[in-house]
């Protein structure tokens, strides 16, 4: 079977970050996965939420789509009075990934929130978010060290995220807009770098899916994951 885009079944779309795409944030990243473009911004913060131990910091994320990041132009969140449940259940997801990267301990009464803003969706916003969103997070970590704030990173494990889904009853890697649209099951999957699972969103959009499928999506996933973990490195740590 062939793809829209020519790839082949276990392949991602072209992936880059680009770290300088912005100024002021304390940690900042364009990720560009296809035609899929999310900016990830680390924000900084001298507190920490009430429910967090004294001593203790946090991690957080917001996500939107920027009107015209689809075809049709969406209305904004705020022009609603309220986060759309999309978004909601998406930040979530995006704040949960990027906790499980960081010893929350090593952060004293910080809260650093991650800003995914989608410039352009073209299927994969989410994970797109969390693999941006952590260059961003652990960029943000260095520049506190650097600035003497914090005694060493608090990060503790990279962490990424990809998208596999069956169309047409084949499995493949990286959907995008068209063949996620049109996909018999959806699965997103965040992994770290030990190749421990994080979340695992599956949905059966078109017929229910059997535990050797899955196995199967899951298996793509870390294997696109350890290819974006591979390109996390190298603009980490050159």
């Amino acid at each position: 079977m062939s793809r829209i885009d020519g790839r082949g079944l276990d392949e991602l779309r072209k992936v880059t970050l680009q770290t300088d795409f912005v100024k002021f944030p304390e940690g900042g990243v364009l990720i560009t996965c296809g035609n899929t473009k999310v900016l990830c911004c680390a924000s900084v913060e001298q507190r920490a939420p009430r429910h967090v131990p004294e001593g203790t910091g946090w991690v957080t994320a917001e996500y939107s789509m920027l009107p015209r990041a689809n075809r049709e132009r969406s209305r904004r969140d705020i022009s609603k009075l309220k986060l759309s449940p999309r978004s909601a259940e998406i930040q979530r997801l995006i704040g949960r990934s990027l906790r499980s990267a960081v010893d929350l301990t090593m952060l004293p009464d910080l809260t650093i929130t991650v800003d995914c803003d989608v410039l352009q969706g073209d299927g994969g916003t989410r994970t797109a978010s969390v693999t941006g969103g952590f260059v961003a997070l652990a960029l943000a970590c260095r520049k506190l060290v650097e600035e003497g704030v914090l005694s060493r990173s608090p990060i503790k494990h990279y962490v990424a995220a990809v998208s596999a889904g069956i169309v047409d009853e084949q499995p493949m890697l990286d959907l995008c807009y068209e063949e996620d649209s049109g996909a018999q099951v959806d699965l997103n999957c965040v992994m770290n770098d030990d190749g421990q699972l994080i979340e695992l969103q599956g949905t059966g959009e078109g017929r229910a899916f059997t535990i050797e499928e899955q196995r199967a999506l899951v298996d793509l996933c870390q294997k696109g994951i350890r290819e974006l973990q591979k390109l996390q490195k190298a603009v980490l740590e050159g």
